[in-house]
């Protein structure tokens, strides 16, 4: 059985039947995460790499500087709802583009992308399955042409049952109409693992669905196998989802599986881990039980 809505991922032959559409907005939206010396990792644009090679007419979408809050102490906090529209409209997006995003990097960056254009409420976005490795595999040419679409305007509506705060976030630890989900990997779900965001474990009553397990390489796994992780989890049912990682980035694979399938009461904590440590007076838990 294929996906719910196929359209939310693109093969390089359909990008490459579009790149003649005026109206397509094609952005590598890039971060590569690096060891930083004080420990843990620190996020690095993708600009470099987009430089180096890239789709033809790409250009670059930078979510450290364009689409995150850079007064937040929060990495990759998203904007505010207007500022975040208006960043869009900067880079080129307005309600009549069809938007392709992919990263040379980690998938998790252009489904980070995609959540933050679909919770503007933009209607014609996808996602290059496989990025820029895919593109290259497949024997297609790349461009070391720099591009940047001419700024526009769009007038939107966002969605906010897309994201949840860290209030939502604690009630649905009693709730059992939500089901929360930790896509962060084993080690650091249970707090065994040398990685961690201060406090070790993960919110209670969350299960754990690593994003890795749902991607093969950089592309999606096929639709049944997807669809067997989240049913396994509990994920396509009548509950709410709320997924989370360390700072709303890697959650956003979990979340965009779901609406791949169909899934629609699905969110996006946005602070993740990285905000919930902050306060030791919410819980953690230990271990790989939820």
């Amino acid at each position: 059985m294929p996906f719910t809505h196929p359209e939310y991922l693109l093969t390089p032959a359909v990008l490459a039947q579009k790149l003649d559409n005026p109206d397509l907005r094609v952005f590598d939206a890039a971060v590569h995460l690096s060891p930083n010396p004080k420990g843990g990792y620190q996020a690095v644009s993708g600009l470099a790499t987009y430089l180096q090679a890239h789709i033809p007419g790409a250009a670059f979408l930078d979510q450290l500087a364009e689409l995150s809050d850079t007064n937040n102490p929060l990495g990759f906090t998203r904007l505010a709802d207007e500022p975040l529209i208006q960043a869009f409209a900067a880079a080129g997006v307005n309600a009549d583009s069809d938007v392709v995003i992919y990263s040379s990097g980690h998938t998790m960056w252009a489904t980070r992308a995609w959540w933050l254009l679909h919770y503007c409420g933009h209607q014609r976005v996808a996602i290059l399955d496989g990025g820029l490795q895919g593109w290259q595999r497949d024997g297609r040419q790349c461009s070391v042409q720099a591009r940047k679409y001419a700024p526009t305007t769009w007038e939107s509506s966002t969605l906010p049952h897309r994201f949840v705060n860290q209030a939502e976030v604690l009630a649905a630890i009693t709730d059992s109409s939500v089901c929360t989900v930790n896509a962060l990997a084993p080690e650091v779900y249970a707090g065994t693992g040398n990685h961690h965001y201060g406090r070790r474990g993960h919110i209670p009553g969350s299960i754990n669905v690593h994003y890795d397990n749902l991607l093969d390489g950089a592309r999606f796994r096929p639709a049944d196998e997807v669809r067997q992780a989240l049913a396994a989890a509990d994920m396509l049912g009548d509950r709410q989802v709320i997924a989370y990682c360390g700072g709303g980035i890697s959650a956003t694979i979990d979340a965009f599986a779901c609406l791949l399938l169909g899934k629609e009461a699905v969110a996006v904590y946005d602070g993740s881990m990285s905000e919930w440590v902050k306060d030791e007076a919410l819980p953690l838990v230990e271990g790989h039980a939820p």
